[in-house]
């Protein structure tokens, strides 16, 4: 069928443009090569049934078909949660909000990185008592780790340092999350241990003990990735997380979806979520 040569010819084509645009040739990019491969794959198998039908039985092409149907459904389903699943609420006043990691390259942020960093500038000009949780190691690939190269840009455009607390631990969004929260609730051990150094004495009686207010937490990534976040947040330790999404790359949004329908699926299979 002349259509999946046209979408192997399309996979190459987008390779090429992402592995250009961005250097992500040894990643998960490499994806657009097979399916470019499958499509091909596909065509030359229908070809052949169509000239040899009588010799084919009927199972094997209704298998095929029935396993892209269900690979395409999946998909389907998987990125309506991803961009529907997450119910919008009011994030303003956080305690404070985890800004998940992105690439660091040579030459600086890479584009997803600072489109979080920018929304994390916003939302502290709009929210200036939050505090923010920068999250991210050093990968082999990178020359500082994320979460320093953050700090690092959100000090130059006007951020406190005060405002800022380093997770510097963790490789997946998982550990992001996870290491986060200790983080969290060591600075809560600091800051109760410092009121601690010089009690106000009140007569008792004269006052009514209430409750620790509940910490408010929130997430923030790129669109694509707040769904993930989200679920992961609620099953290590952290239920009633507020999500923040920024925008994405645009022309590496097709890409960034398929990633993330397989590290859903991943996260889902081995408990992560």
């Amino acid at each position: 069928m002349w259509i999946l040569w046209l979408i192997a010819v399309l996979c190459v084509i987008y390779y090429v443009i992402i592995v250009t645009y961005s250097g992500l040739s040894t990643s998960f990019s490499i994806i657009w090569l097979f399916f470019a491969a499958v499509c091909i794959l596909f065509g030359l198998g229908w070809d052949t049934y169509i000239r040899q039908k009588d010799r084919i039985p009927l199972w094997l092409p209704v298998s095929m078909v029935t396993i892209c149907c269900t690979g395409l459904l999946v998909f389907t389903i998987v990125e309506i949660l991803v961009f529907t699943g997450v119910a919008a609420r009011d994030t303003s006043k956080l305690d404070y909000v985890i800004v998940l990691g992105a690439r660091v390259k040579e030459d600086g942020i890479s584009k997803s990185l600072k489109k979080r960093l920018d929304k994390a500038i916003d939302y502290l000009d709009e929210n200036p008592g939050t505090i923010l949780v920068l999250s991210g190691a050093q990968g082999m690939d990178e020359p500082v780790s994320e979460a320093l190269a953050m700090k690092e840009y959100l000090v130059f455009n006007g951020v406190k340092e005060e405002q800022l607390i380093l997770e510097t631990r963790s490789y997946s969004t998982v550990e992001n999350i996870a290491y986060s929260r200790v983080a969290i609730e060591e600075d809560q051990e600091r800051k109760k241990a410092k009121s601690q150094e010089s009690p106000i004495i009140m007569v008792p009686g004269t006052y009514v003990e209430v409750p620790d207010k509940p910490i408010k937490i929130g997430v923030l990534t790129s669109d694509f990735h707040v769904f993930r976040a989200q679920q992961i947040a609620k099953k290590w330790g952290i239920p009633d997380i507020y999500s923040i999404s920024c925008d994405s790359d645009p022309v590496l949004f097709i890409h960034f979806c398929v990633r993330e329908c397989a590290a859903i699926l991943k996260d889902k299979l081995v408990g992560n979520m």
